[in-house]
């Protein structure tokens, strides 16, 4: 879902922009950092920092860094509420959860990052946990790489053009596996995760995410789990359906 460019927006667009550069991988940053990312000059930054500082969604902490406040965090709860696929897709999330007994997770689409929409723990002692709003780099991991696999002609090829420049690596490969299969697998630092799409007409791409210990989820259980999976995305594709009808 790329959307149009509004004409005559540009300082609007930046200073929306460098609010939204922060995030759990940037928690804060300085001026020249943030103009660097933007690429505006020094002193346009400092006037977009002086005015989100003035509406207190800013402020200065150590060594002339700056970060977001707590002013966002209405804002945040809004977009959750707001959200009617997650909202429809955390029933059928809880049924994963139950059944697989790992954390489940739905991820979307938001510009060059995978967010965390919703999650649902599982009962177990030890267990992978997310909160919503955590997000990763779209094509890193399971849920980045569907994502990315998931978007539209052209803006998937740009994406990943973008993706394959910034890490020097090329994904287009495994990409295509991913697409035929309709499943993402990944394991990283001990952990075990699978990701696969869930299609729904006119809304941004979305998928669906299991996350657990590798030591504890077996070959059988890792089948067991993409057949799951795909078998409630349909759930969650046919509960919007009705929705909106």
């Amino acid at each position: 879902m790329t959307a149009k460019r509004t004409p005559g927006a540009s300082s609007s667009r930046k200073v929306l922009q460098l609010l939204l550069a922060f995030s759990e991988r940037r928690p804060e940053a300085t001026v020249a950092e943030l103009a660097a990312l933007l690429g505006t000059p020094i002193a346009t930054t400092y006037r977009y920092v002086a005015l989100l500082k003035e509406l207190q969604l800013l402020e200065e902490g150590r060594a002339g860094r700056y970060h977001p406040t707590s002013q966002v965090m209405p804002l945040a709860r809004a977009a959750q509420v707001a959200n009617d696929l997650a909202r429809l897709a955390r029933p059928v999330m809880e049924d994963v959860a139950r059944e697989l007994r790992e954390t489940v997770l739905l991820f979307q689409h938001f510009g060059d990052s995978a967010v965390c929409a919703e999650r649902v723990e599982c009962d177990q002692a030890v267990r992978f946990t997310f909160q919503p709003g955590h997000s990763v780099p779209l094509g890193a991991g399971a849920s980045g790489r569907m994502l990315l696999a998931s978007l539209p002609e052209p803006e998937r090829s740009r994406r990943l053009a973008e993706v394959v420049q910034r890490s020097g690596g090329s994904l287009r490969e495994e990409l295509k596996r991913v697409e035929v299969n309709r499943y993402a697998v990944e394991v990283d630092e001990g952990a075990w995760s699978c990701s696969v799409p869930v299609r729904v007409p006119g809304q941004r791409a979305t998928v669906l995410t299991v996350a657990g210990p590798a030591m504890r989820i077996g070959d059988a259980a890792k089948r067991a789990a993409i057949a799951v999976l795909h078998s409630h995305a349909q759930r969650i594709q046919e509960a919007f359906t009705h929705f909106v009808l």
